[in-house]
Protein backbone atom coordinates (compact mmCIF):
# COMPACT_ATOMS: atom_id res chain seq x y z
CA UNK A 1 0.00 0.00 0.00
CA UNK A 2 1.21 3.86 -0.43
CA UNK A 3 0.26 6.14 1.92
CA UNK A 4 0.41 10.03 0.93
CA UNK A 5 0.59 11.23 4.87
CA UNK A 6 -0.31 14.97 3.68
CA UNK A 7 -3.37 15.77 1.76
CA UNK A 8 -6.00 18.93 2.06
CA UNK A 9 -9.18 19.28 1.20
CA UNK A 10 -8.76 22.03 -1.64
CA UNK A 11 -11.59 21.13 -3.73
CA UNK A 12 -14.41 21.69 -1.29
CA UNK A 13 -17.58 23.18 -2.50
CA UNK A 14 -18.85 26.69 -3.12
CA UNK A 15 -21.03 26.12 0.53
CA UNK A 16 -17.79 26.15 2.39
CA UNK A 17 -16.70 29.54 1.30
CA UNK A 18 -19.90 30.90 1.48
CA UNK A 19 -20.10 30.18 5.13
CA UNK A 20 -16.92 31.07 5.62
CA UNK A 21 -17.57 35.18 3.98
CA UNK A 22 -20.60 35.38 6.20
CA UNK A 23 -18.60 34.93 8.91
CA UNK A 24 -15.95 36.83 7.86
CA UNK A 25 -18.13 40.17 7.24
CA UNK A 26 -19.92 39.48 10.47
CA UNK A 27 -16.62 39.61 12.42
CA UNK A 28 -15.71 42.82 9.74
CA UNK A 29 -18.30 44.84 11.34
CA UNK A 30 -17.82 43.95 14.54
CA UNK A 31 -14.51 42.17 16.26
CA UNK A 32 -16.12 40.41 19.02
CA UNK A 33 -19.07 38.81 17.07
CA UNK A 34 -19.60 35.38 18.48
CA UNK A 35 -22.09 33.78 16.49
CA UNK A 36 -22.51 30.30 16.58
CA UNK A 37 -21.99 27.12 14.49
CA UNK A 38 -24.58 26.03 11.89
CA UNK A 39 -23.33 24.25 9.49
CA UNK A 40 -22.01 24.29 5.92
CA UNK A 41 -24.18 24.33 2.92
CA UNK A 42 -23.19 21.22 1.51
CA UNK A 43 -24.58 17.91 0.04
CA UNK A 44 -23.13 14.56 -0.26
CA UNK A 45 -23.60 14.42 -4.06
CA UNK A 46 -21.42 18.03 -4.05
CA UNK A 47 -18.75 16.53 -2.29
CA UNK A 48 -18.72 13.53 -3.93
CA UNK A 49 -18.01 15.25 -7.28
CA UNK A 50 -15.79 17.32 -5.86
CA UNK A 51 -13.43 14.56 -4.50
CA UNK A 52 -14.12 11.93 -7.39
CA UNK A 53 -13.35 14.70 -10.37
CA UNK A 54 -9.68 15.51 -8.04
CA UNK A 55 -8.05 14.02 -5.10
CA UNK A 56 -9.46 10.16 -6.10
CA UNK A 57 -8.64 10.84 -10.03
CA UNK A 58 -5.42 11.78 -9.32
CA UNK A 59 -4.59 8.63 -6.44
CA UNK A 60 -5.46 6.63 -8.91
CA UNK A 61 -4.00 8.03 -11.89
CA UNK A 62 -0.48 7.97 -9.67
CA UNK A 63 -1.12 4.73 -8.32
CA UNK A 64 -1.37 6.13 -4.72
CA UNK A 65 -3.97 4.44 -2.01
CA UNK A 66 -4.81 6.13 1.08
CA UNK A 67 -4.71 9.84 1.46
CA UNK A 68 -3.94 11.34 5.27
CA UNK A 69 -6.69 13.85 4.50
CA UNK A 70 -7.01 17.65 6.82
CA UNK A 71 -8.91 20.85 5.40
CA UNK A 72 -7.24 23.23 3.55
CA UNK A 73 -4.48 24.85 5.07
CA UNK A 74 -4.02 28.35 3.70
CA UNK A 75 -7.94 28.26 4.88
CA UNK A 76 -7.64 27.74 8.87
CA UNK A 77 -7.24 31.32 9.10
CA UNK A 78 -6.45 31.06 12.88
CA UNK A 79 -5.21 35.20 12.36
CA UNK A 80 -9.29 35.91 11.02
CA UNK A 81 -11.74 36.86 13.91
CA UNK A 82 -11.57 35.68 17.63
CA UNK A 83 -11.58 32.96 19.85
CA UNK A 84 -15.32 31.54 18.99
CA UNK A 85 -15.54 32.28 15.37
CA UNK A 86 -12.08 30.19 14.98
CA UNK A 87 -13.88 27.92 17.32
CA UNK A 88 -16.68 26.85 15.12
CA UNK A 89 -15.27 27.29 11.98
CA UNK A 90 -12.89 24.74 12.88
CA UNK A 91 -15.39 22.26 14.15
CA UNK A 92 -17.25 22.83 11.14
CA UNK A 93 -13.89 22.11 8.79
CA UNK A 94 -13.20 18.94 10.66
CA UNK A 95 -16.97 17.26 10.55
CA UNK A 96 -16.56 17.88 6.95
CA UNK A 97 -13.35 15.95 6.49
CA UNK A 98 -15.16 13.18 8.51
CA UNK A 99 -17.64 13.11 6.45
CA UNK A 100 -15.38 12.80 3.04
CA UNK A 101 -13.80 10.14 4.88
CA UNK A 102 -17.06 8.03 5.56
CA UNK A 103 -18.46 8.60 2.12
CA UNK A 104 -14.87 7.29 0.68
CA UNK A 105 -13.52 5.24 3.48
CA UNK A 106 -11.01 3.31 1.61
CA UNK A 107 -9.33 6.24 0.33
CA UNK A 108 -8.97 8.86 2.98
CA UNK A 109 -8.43 8.74 6.92
CA UNK A 110 -9.05 12.37 9.14
CA UNK A 111 -6.74 14.68 10.48
CA UNK A 112 -8.14 17.95 12.23
CA UNK A 113 -7.32 21.48 12.49
CA UNK A 114 -7.06 23.11 15.28
CA UNK A 115 -9.09 26.10 16.61
CA UNK A 116 -6.37 27.95 17.35
CA UNK A 117 -6.09 32.12 17.82
CA UNK A 118 -3.62 34.18 18.81
CA UNK A 119 -3.70 35.74 21.86
CA UNK A 120 -5.99 32.42 23.51
CA UNK A 121 -4.06 29.62 25.28
CA UNK A 122 -3.25 27.18 22.70
CA UNK A 123 -4.51 24.99 25.76
CA UNK A 124 -8.13 25.43 24.43
CA UNK A 125 -7.86 23.67 21.57
CA UNK A 126 -7.14 20.46 23.69
CA UNK A 127 -10.86 20.09 23.83
CA UNK A 128 -10.97 19.39 19.87
CA UNK A 129 -8.41 17.30 19.87
CA UNK A 130 -10.73 14.79 22.27
CA UNK A 131 -13.41 15.23 19.90
CA UNK A 132 -12.34 14.51 17.15
CA UNK A 133 -10.40 11.44 18.28
CA UNK A 134 -12.23 10.01 20.27
CA UNK A 135 -15.64 10.86 19.00
CA UNK A 136 -14.83 11.01 15.47
CA UNK A 137 -11.85 8.73 14.60
CA UNK A 138 -9.17 11.08 13.36
CA UNK A 139 -5.72 9.97 13.76
CA UNK A 140 -3.51 13.04 14.31
CA UNK A 141 -3.98 17.16 13.85
CA UNK A 142 -2.54 20.30 12.34
CA UNK A 143 -0.56 22.52 14.73
CA UNK A 144 -0.12 26.34 14.06
CA UNK A 145 3.04 27.74 15.05
CA UNK A 146 2.16 30.70 14.54
CA UNK A 147 -2.22 31.67 14.60
CA UNK A 148 -1.44 35.39 14.07
CA UNK A 149 -0.75 34.75 9.91
CA UNK A 150 2.60 35.80 9.92
CA UNK A 151 3.92 38.28 12.71
CA UNK A 152 4.96 35.40 15.19
CA UNK A 153 3.67 37.48 18.17
CA UNK A 154 2.85 34.28 20.01
CA UNK A 155 4.54 31.62 21.90
CA UNK A 156 7.24 29.27 20.91
CA UNK A 157 6.27 25.74 19.81
CA UNK A 158 8.29 25.12 23.04
CA UNK A 159 6.34 27.27 25.69
CA UNK A 160 4.84 25.66 29.10
CA UNK A 161 1.30 26.84 27.20
CA UNK A 162 1.70 24.03 25.02
CA UNK A 163 2.25 21.02 27.08
CA UNK A 164 -1.60 20.54 27.33
CA UNK A 165 -1.96 19.91 23.43
CA UNK A 166 1.63 17.47 23.72
CA UNK A 167 0.43 15.88 26.82
CA UNK A 168 -3.20 14.80 24.79
CA UNK A 169 -1.25 13.84 21.81
CA UNK A 170 1.22 11.42 23.63
CA UNK A 171 -2.13 10.14 25.78
CA UNK A 172 -3.99 9.32 22.15
CA UNK A 173 -0.39 8.32 20.50
CA UNK A 174 -1.05 11.17 17.68
CA UNK A 175 1.43 13.15 15.75
CA UNK A 176 1.02 16.90 14.68
CA UNK A 177 1.93 18.34 11.37
CA UNK A 178 3.23 21.59 11.81
CA UNK A 179 1.36 23.48 9.30
CA UNK A 180 1.04 27.14 9.31
CA UNK A 181 -2.17 28.72 7.46
CA UNK A 182 -2.58 32.01 5.45
CA UNK A 183 0.20 34.72 5.71
CA UNK A 184 -1.40 38.39 6.15
CA UNK A 185 1.87 40.03 6.26
CA UNK A 186 3.04 41.54 3.14
CA UNK A 187 6.47 40.27 3.96
CA UNK A 188 5.36 36.76 3.08
CA UNK A 189 4.06 34.80 0.55
CA UNK A 190 1.74 32.21 2.47
CA UNK A 191 2.83 28.41 0.18
CA UNK A 192 6.29 29.58 -0.22
CA UNK A 193 8.17 31.86 1.92
CA UNK A 194 5.72 31.37 5.05
CA UNK A 195 5.18 27.93 4.63
CA UNK A 196 8.72 26.54 4.51
CA UNK A 197 10.03 29.14 6.87
CA UNK A 198 7.19 28.36 9.31
CA UNK A 199 8.32 24.62 8.93
CA UNK A 200 12.35 25.65 9.46
CA UNK A 201 11.28 27.67 12.36
CA UNK A 202 9.17 24.75 14.11
CA UNK A 203 11.86 22.68 14.04
CA UNK A 204 14.35 25.38 15.44
CA UNK A 205 12.09 25.93 18.00
CA UNK A 206 11.96 22.19 19.30
CA UNK A 207 15.63 21.39 18.81
CA UNK A 208 16.43 23.74 21.17
CA UNK A 209 13.79 23.20 24.10
CA UNK A 210 13.24 20.34 26.27
CA UNK A 211 10.28 19.10 25.10
CA UNK A 212 11.01 16.01 23.89
CA UNK A 213 12.66 14.89 26.80
CA UNK A 214 9.65 16.07 28.87
CA UNK A 215 7.40 13.93 26.45
CA UNK A 216 9.95 11.23 24.93
CA UNK A 217 7.36 9.94 22.70
CA UNK A 218 5.85 13.06 21.16
CA UNK A 219 5.67 13.10 17.18
CA UNK A 220 6.22 15.87 15.00
CA UNK A 221 5.79 15.81 11.42
CA UNK A 222 7.76 19.07 9.33
CA UNK A 223 6.23 18.98 5.88
CA UNK A 224 7.00 20.06 2.70
CA UNK A 225 10.75 17.95 3.40
CA UNK A 226 11.52 19.98 6.36
CA UNK A 227 11.65 23.35 5.25
CA UNK A 228 15.12 24.38 4.75
CA UNK A 229 16.22 22.25 7.24
CA UNK A 230 17.82 19.00 4.87
CA UNK A 231 19.73 21.34 3.29
CA UNK A 232 21.18 22.97 6.48
CA UNK A 233 21.82 20.04 8.81
CA UNK A 234 25.47 20.91 9.09
CA UNK A 235 24.06 24.70 10.17
CA UNK A 236 21.36 22.76 12.72
CA UNK A 237 24.52 20.19 13.92
CA UNK A 238 26.98 23.18 14.02
CA UNK A 239 24.24 25.36 16.89
CA UNK A 240 23.54 22.14 18.38
CA UNK A 241 27.19 21.25 19.02
CA UNK A 242 27.87 24.70 20.41
CA UNK A 243 25.25 24.53 22.93
CA UNK A 244 26.30 21.29 23.93
CA UNK A 245 24.04 18.42 22.05
CA UNK A 246 23.98 15.74 19.68
CA UNK A 247 21.29 16.89 17.42
CA UNK A 248 20.68 13.56 16.11
CA UNK A 249 20.54 12.00 19.65
CA UNK A 250 17.95 15.15 20.15
CA UNK A 251 15.36 15.20 17.11
CA UNK A 252 15.49 11.78 15.20
CA UNK A 253 13.33 10.18 17.32
CA UNK A 254 10.36 12.30 17.39
CA UNK A 255 10.77 14.45 14.52
CA UNK A 256 9.84 13.27 10.73
CA UNK A 257 10.04 15.05 7.56
CA UNK A 258 7.77 14.90 4.79
CA UNK A 259 7.91 14.14 0.77
CA UNK A 260 6.38 17.37 -0.38
CA UNK A 261 9.69 18.40 -2.14
CA UNK A 262 8.93 18.86 -6.30
CA UNK A 263 12.13 18.24 -7.72
CA UNK A 264 14.28 14.99 -8.58
CA UNK A 265 17.23 16.72 -6.92
CA UNK A 266 15.68 17.75 -3.51
CA UNK A 267 14.17 14.45 -2.83
CA UNK A 268 17.52 13.07 -3.29
CA UNK A 269 18.99 15.19 -1.00
CA UNK A 270 16.09 14.49 1.51
CA UNK A 271 17.24 11.30 1.00
CA UNK A 272 21.33 11.79 1.73
CA UNK A 273 20.35 13.73 4.48
CA UNK A 274 17.72 12.52 6.35
CA UNK A 275 17.73 8.56 8.10
CA UNK A 276 14.79 6.28 5.86
CA UNK A 277 12.85 5.96 9.37
CA UNK A 278 12.23 9.82 9.74
CA UNK A 279 10.90 9.92 5.68
CA UNK A 280 7.26 10.03 5.13
CA UNK A 281 5.84 9.56 1.55
CA UNK A 282 3.88 13.05 0.96
CA UNK A 283 2.17 14.89 -1.91
CA UNK A 284 -0.21 17.48 -1.02
CA UNK A 285 -1.78 17.04 -3.45
CA UNK A 286 -4.18 19.01 -4.29
CA UNK A 287 -1.97 22.05 -3.00
CA UNK A 288 0.45 24.85 -3.46
CA UNK A 289 2.04 23.46 -7.15
CA UNK A 290 -0.14 22.39 -9.45
CA UNK A 291 1.01 22.82 -12.82
CA UNK A 292 3.42 20.11 -14.86
CA UNK A 293 7.26 20.68 -14.82
CA UNK A 294 7.76 21.26 -18.28
CA UNK A 295 11.31 19.23 -17.68
CA UNK A 296 9.53 16.23 -16.90
CA UNK A 297 6.37 16.35 -18.53
CA UNK A 298 5.05 15.35 -14.72
CA UNK A 299 3.81 17.26 -12.45
CA UNK A 300 5.34 19.04 -9.76
CA UNK A 301 3.44 17.06 -7.16
CA UNK A 302 3.47 13.75 -8.43
CA UNK A 303 6.38 12.85 -5.67
CA UNK A 304 5.79 9.26 -6.10
CA UNK A 305 7.64 9.69 -9.06
CA UNK A 306 10.71 10.98 -7.29
CA UNK A 307 10.72 7.88 -4.96
CA UNK A 308 10.25 5.29 -7.62
CA UNK A 309 12.99 6.94 -9.47
CA UNK A 310 15.86 7.50 -7.12
CA UNK A 311 19.14 5.72 -6.07
CA UNK A 312 19.45 6.29 -3.15
CA UNK A 313 17.74 3.62 -1.48
CA UNK A 314 16.89 0.08 -2.59
CA UNK A 315 13.10 -1.38 -2.43
CA UNK A 316 12.74 -2.06 0.99
CA UNK A 317 13.63 1.32 2.01
CA UNK A 318 11.54 2.71 -0.52
CA UNK A 319 8.33 0.35 0.74
CA UNK A 320 9.20 1.84 4.74
CA UNK A 321 8.50 5.26 3.11
CA UNK A 322 5.79 4.77 1.11
CA UNK A 323 3.86 2.49 3.96
CA UNK A 324 6.09 1.16 6.79
CA UNK A 325 6.82 4.47 8.46
CA UNK A 326 3.57 6.15 8.26
CA UNK A 327 1.81 2.94 9.85
CA UNK A 328 4.17 3.65 12.86
CA UNK A 329 3.82 7.14 13.55
CA UNK A 330 0.08 7.21 12.45
CA UNK A 331 -0.66 4.64 14.84
CA UNK A 332 -4.23 4.88 15.04
CA UNK A 333 -4.66 4.26 11.31
CA UNK A 334 -5.20 0.59 11.86
CA UNK A 335 -8.42 1.13 13.65
CA UNK A 336 -9.25 4.05 11.46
Amino acid sequence: MIIDCHGHYTTTPPGVGAWRDAQKAEVAKDPAFIGEKGQFNVTDDEIRESIINNQLKLQQDRGTDLTIFSPRASWMGHHVGNEHTSKFWTENQNDLIRRVCDLFPENFVPVAQLPQSPGVDPSKSVAEIVRTVEEMGFIGINLNPDPSGGFWNGSRLSAREFYPIYEKMCEYDIPAMIHVSAACNDCFDTTGSHYLGADTTGFQQLMMSDVFKDFPTLKIIIPHGGGAVPYHWGRFRGMALDKGFELEERVLNNIYFDTCVYHQKGIDLLLDVIPTKNILFASEMIGAVRGIDPETGHYFDDTKKYIDATTKIDAAAKQDIFENNIRRVFSRLKTA
